[in-house]
């Protein structure tokens, strides 16, 4: 947990809230809005979800006893006037912070942002001493999209922290129910990072096996681990850069070729359109030669202006005809998406196609793909170019990706 700087007087403790109230912090407001505080790196945020029942307490009362977690602040959610899922987390200072009651997705986001504005105060007035990594843990009922547009999309919190990834975790006795009767259930499973197996010892092999190859189908590029071998590396380092080289490993971090190996499996469960799965589309995006940067702006303003709700999650690494030495990296949740990298050089010289991985709900990869074509100038037979597009008095401008 994040070490309190050694003071005179006892550092005083982080804002508790009352119930039903979000946690405001003037000062912190006040800093997120001028942006004056921001740390020398961007902080990583790990979030960690699953439906009720799962094992998320337990899953992170273990991580936080791994000596790699030091300096990690903790975000707990309650849920109802009894924090029924938080009664045995361990609590050790000012550590955990416990929000109002409600989802972090809809009652509590503004708290959220404070929240993690109040950590930026406290870390830069030395009431904390150094902050390495916050998690953030939700309730199980929470649609993890709009916890990461908090993130993704606040001006300063933007620049203060980075989304490392998502980690979902799937009870393996009752996980096969739970993503038959719970939407919710599939999103957070379809934009994990990743999935983490729990209770596959009070499970049959057959039982566990068929839910494993499941979420391979739903999510390819999720790696399942069981909860019993997990731990903070394998779990908590899945942002673009490797925290061991400080260089960006984008192949670890797209995952591309599990997406398109799962493509041409044909794993996509159209043999079951009552299953919530039959909604989400996980696939890849491909182009060989650079990409006018207009083209890929206007691409993506479409997606997100016109199909936000749909698009669940969306990154990848992009030539640019501008610069075709320097990928620019980009990553984005629904209409969200944080400020475009570039990268020194290509990680793989080798390769320097633009690829994107895309996940969707209720939107066919044909479809995204055929406007991917128009505007990289590869239209088909009787489908409309990029002229065709654009012309448009309602195009929404967006963030520049040159």
């Amino acid at each position: 947990m994040p070490r309190p700087a050694t003071r005179a007087k006892r550092p005083r403790p982080l804002p508790t809230p009352s119930p039903g109230r979000a946690c405001r912090s003037r000062a912190a407001a006040r800093n997120l809005e001028s942006g004056i505080v921001r740390p020398d790196a961007p902080i990583p945020v790990s979030l960690v979800t699953g439906f009720l029942g799962a094992g998320k307490t337990t899953l992170l009362n273990r991580l936080l006893k791994d000596p790699a977690l030091v300096d990690t602040a903790v975000i707990v959610n309650e849920f109802g006037d009894v924090a029924i899922d938080h009664l045995l987390v361990e609590r050790t200072g000012d550590g955990v912070i416990e929000l109002s009651d409600g989802c972090l997705c809809c009652t509590v986001r503004g708290a959220l942002s404070d929240t993690l504005g109040d950590l930026l105060e406290r870390l830069e007035d030395g009431r904390i001493e150094r902050l390495q990594r916050v998690v953030i843990e939700t309730t199980g009922l929470a649609d993890p999209a709009p916890i990461l547009q908090t993130i993704m999309g606040h001006p300063a919190l933007a620049h203060a922290y980075r989304l490392d990834g998502v980690i979902t975790l799937v009870d393996a006795v009752n996980g096969e129910a739970t993503l038959d009767a719970h939407a919710e259930a599939v999103k957070q499973a379809a934009v994990a990072d990743r999935l983490v197996l729990t209770k596959a010892d009070l499970a049959p092999s057959a039982v566990s096996d068929a839910l494993k190859a499941r979420l391979s189908a739903l999510n390819p590029g999720a790696p399942i681990v069981e909860v019993g071998k997990a731990n903070a590396a394998d779990l908590l380092e899945c942002g673009l850069y490797d925290p061991a080289t400080k260089t960006a490993d984008v192949a670890r971090w797209l995952r591309d070729e599990a997406y398109r190996a799962d493509e041409a499996a044909g794993h996509h469960h159209h043999h079951d359109v009552n299953r919530h799965d039959a909604r989400i589309h996980a696939f890849t995006l491909t182009h060989e030669e650079p990409i006018d940067p207009g083209a890929l702006e206007m691409f993506v303003d479409l997606l997100r202006s016109a199909h936000a709700d749909r698009l669940l999650r969306m990154k990848g690494i992009v030539a640019l005809a501008d610069d075709p030495e320097r990928p620019v990296v980009i990553h984005g949740v629904q209409r969200l998406f944080h400020p475009p990298a570039r990268l020194a050089a290509w990680p793989d010289p080798a390769d320097r196609r633009t690829r994107l991985v895309l996940i969707t709900r209720d939107m066919k990869p044909a479809f995204v793909r055929e406007l991917f074509e128009a505007f990289t100038g590869r239209p088909g037979v009787d489908r409309p170019d990029r002229a065709a597009l654009t012309d448009n008095p309602l195009a929404v401008p967006g963030r520049s990706f040159g």
